[in-house]
């Protein structure tokens, strides 16, 4: 299993643009592609204007696969060139791709 941390830094006042583009738009597409978030978050202490998530993936070929059928998909570009129709909403994002460590998580799952 191979899990995928995604930072989105919004522009600045547009924080409020990206969580509705991702609850009304994007985790619908996410879920027609079988694209699997896993956990949603912002920072509370620390780093403000920030969307933080969690994809679990099966391998990194199924990423590939399913990441290209996403950022393809004609319903998703439209919607996402309208959510953008005043200017960016992102400013940037970064993704890490993780593995788990088996001898830790075979302890913390006892």
């Amino acid at each position: 299993m191979f899990y995928e941390l995604r930072i989105y830094e919004a522009v600045p006042g547009r924080m409020k643009n990206v969580v509705d583009r991702f609850t009304n738009v994007t985790v619908g597409y996410f879920k027609k592609h079988g694209i699997k978030a896993a956990l949603f978050l912002e920072p509370v202490i620390g780093t403000s204007n920030q969307l933080v998530y969690l994809v679990e993936w099966n391998s990194l070929a199924e990423r590939e696969t399913k990441w290209e059928a996403f950022a393809a998909d004609p319903g998703w570009i439209a919607a996402r060139a309208e959510s953008e129709k005043d200017g960016p909403i992102v400013a940037r994002f970064t993704n890490t791709i993780l593995q788990e460590v088996p001898s830790i998580m075979s302890v913390v799952r006892g």
